[in-house]
């Protein structure tokens, strides 16, 4: 078994990896599934409800019903009757391929029995509402469903037969037994969004609603789908004196049928049997490697002296379990593709489950870090959660701001300046951001650009990125008294206290946390020698070097080196080239005795940072804030919006 989850994760991961580039970790479908599943029910449930309603739930009418439905009001219920069997097929999809992946993944050990027994019971309880559905037409395919259904629940013992006399003749089926046919198609869901929510009960903030983006993809593709190819009746009526020779069957919910023809009904049985019986059982297989017994626990550290403690079952993640306890950890994809519950391992160890290394790079995992949402622990760990204030997962604040004033810095940089309601201020530490709410609840996060002391107004610095979602906005959209949602403040990325003299390193705008911190040394007085490397791609993208050296006139104690990796002949630049922390390694060949704080692309933060040990810096006095989109690492350049050190 072990060969064959080996290579499902194998396939997956790629899979996912593919999705990821095409669509983002926060809308890969595959990270959905669960919720996927829950949307697919609604439509289901909704359209069924419409079609029912004008449903004649009578043996002699039902035929003629369902047809004056599907092209009589072809423009809403023949659509919606399309809707409703796509939607079906779609759910029985992605059911069995979130069992599948929980199964490739090895996620039904442990307390996670239940959720997978209870899914396996919901997949045959989705099988036989679907089936059901598929007698109600009361056209060639119903007849052959209904009569090719009883016939193999007349083989078990209880029944023996009695079933199969509702057919003998072609009068035979009642309205009273037709009226059963439909009753159950009404319980059988009921008992399916019964079980769904029992279902998701062990899992900490489950999401029953995909993104929005998914949502339109998803309704998109199926009215698509029932207008290139609705979904009509076959071979008319039916009718019991008549064998049904010939019918076009639904692969998803019907697969099973053309070995009810073929096999014996004792072997339909037994290989039914068998595969429940085995699924059923997984739970129960060794593993290869036995997670930790007992009751383990964890100490999560966030910001100043914020600690909180919480407890772990066996098999069960960082972020499952913090989540469980009410914490307000970060987290976006619970995959290991967004890497946005990336935490540091001071104590104890985990096993890493499979992940992208998009989300954890191997330099990072060398460094001690790990993804929450993947790494299950050995014993008893300490771990720190870059945000973290020790907050319930209930107690996140959301602000309203107005947008009081919009200026161009540069061609591709806006400063957005945000006022609260009634003038109300909000307290944050230098080097801080927030996240702005969208509308589908989906976030980019920007840091203060205004020091704490500067707080009447909120500083962001928004740098416009081809096709990004917000950004685009401010550009093209975004109007001075438009009103932003947004949660915060967060981050650690702040200035330590300190004697040793200070490097910071800005890429691009990764300048806009730089300056909240530079201007609140200025403020509290700090004469600690401070220089500032900033890299850019070209001169313009220097938007705010006069400032700079506005600041290296006016305190002694402040120098700024801008740096330019790809200045064109006519720039006129005569400043340093390249790479912006070659020019710092080439100017402090001993970085012992320093402290470096540096904020740009991940690219950068990982290739620097080695370097600066390397040379000399002790680990514990470099301190970085790298680009994130939306909530995984990725270079700032070719991203919407930032964690921590937005500024895109």
């Amino acid at each position: 078994m072990k060969a064959i989850q080996s290579a499902l994760q194998w396939l997956f991961m790629r899979v996912e990896d593919l999705f990821n580039r095409a669509f983002g970790d926060r809308i890969n479908p595959l990270y959905h599934l669960g919720s996927i599943t829950f949307f697919l029910f609604w439509i289901v449930s909704g359209s069924g409800l419409y079609l029912y309603a004008f449903f004649e739930t009578g043996v002699t009418g039902a035929y003629d019903s369902v047809q004056s439905l599907t092209h009589g009001q072809w423009w809403f219920g023949g659509i919606l009757r399309s809707v409703h069997r796509y939607a079906s097929d779609a759910m029985v999809l992605t059911m069995m391929l979130h069992m599948l992946r929980y199964f490739a993944f090895n996620l039904f050990h442990g307390f996670r029995w239940f959720s997978w027994v209870t899914g396996v019971a919901l997949i045959w309880l989705v099988y036989a509402s679907g089936v059901n559905g598929y007698m109600l037409p009361w056209d060639a395919l119903a007849q052959y469903v209904t009569v090719t259904s009883f016939e193999w629940l007349d083989w078990l013992p209880p029944f023996s037969g009695t079933l199969m006399r509702n057919f003998v003749y072609a009068d035979s089926v009642s309205d009273r037994f037709f009226s059963l046919l439909s009753f159950l198609h009404i319980g059988l869901p009921l008992v399916v969004l019964l079980l769904m929510w029992i279902h998701v009960q062990r899992v900490p903030k489950a999401r029953t609603t995909p993104p929005r983006p998914v949502v339109i993809g998803l309704v998109s593709t199926l009215l698509v789908m029932s207008l290139a190819a609705p979904v009509l009746s076959q071979g008319g009526a039916a009718n019991l004196a008549k064998a049904v020779m010939s019918v076009q069957l639904d692969w998803f919910l019907l697969a099973l049928y053309p070995l009810l023809s073929q096999w014996s009904l004792g072997q339909v049985w037994a290989l039914v049997s068998g595969i429940t019986l085995v699924l059923l059982l997984l739970p129960l297989w060794p593993q290869g490697r036995r997670a930790a017994q007992g009751t383990l626990h964890a100490t999560v550290r966030g910001e100043g002296a914020t600690a909180a403690e919480f407890t772990l079952r066996p098999g069960e993640t960082l972020l499952d379990a913090g989540l469980r306890a009410g914490l307000a950890l970060p987290y976006e994809c619970r995959n290991g593709a967004c890497g946005l519950c990336l935490c540091s391992m001071e104590q104890g160890t985990v096993e890493q489950r499979p992940y992208q290394k998009s989300a954890l790079s191997d330099a990072q995992l060398a460094r001690g870090l790990a993804l929450m949402c993947c790494a299950v622990p050995n014993g008893d760990v300490v771990i720190a959660v870059d945000g973290f204030t020790g907050a319930s997962a209930t107690e996140v604040p959301q602000y309203q701001a107005r947008v009081v004033n919009m200026e161009h810095l540069a061609d591709d940089v806006m400063r957005l300046r945000l006022e609260l309601p009634g003038a109300s201020r909000l307290d944050f530490e230098a080097g801080q951001y927030i996240d702005i709410v969208l509308e589908d609840g989906e976030r980019r996060a920007f840091s203060f650009a205004n020091s704490p002391q500067d707080n009447a107004l909120i500083e962001l610095h928004v740098r416009l990125v081809p096709g990004g979602r917000f950004t685009t906005h401010v550009f093209e959209g975004m109007q001075v008294g438009d009103t932003i949602t947004f949660e915060g403040p967060r981050g650690q990325f702040t200035l330590r206290d300190g004697i040793q003299p200070i490097l910071f390193i800005a890429g691009a705008t990764g300048f806009a946390p730089i300056k909240s911190i530079v201007l609140d040394a200025f403020a509290r007085g700090l004469t600690r020698p401070m220089r500032l490397y900033w890299g850019v791609r070209h001169p313009k993208d220097l938007y705010m070097l006069a400032l700079c050296e506005e600041w290296q006139r006016q305190y002694p104690n402040f120098s700024v080196v801008p740096v330019v990796s790809e200045p064109e002949s006519g720039d006129g630049w005569e400043g340093r080239i390249g790479l912006v922390h070659d020019a710092m390694l080439a100017d402090f060949p001993d970085l012992s005795g320093h402290e470096v704080y540096l904020c740009g692309s991940v690219r950068m933060v990982e290739t620097a940072i080695p370097a600066f040990l390397a040379q000399g810096l002790a680990e514990g006095a470099c301190f970085s804030d790298a680009f994130v989109p939306a909530a995984r690492p990725i270079a700032a350049e070719a991203t919407e919006s930032g964690v921590q050190s937005p500024s895109v």
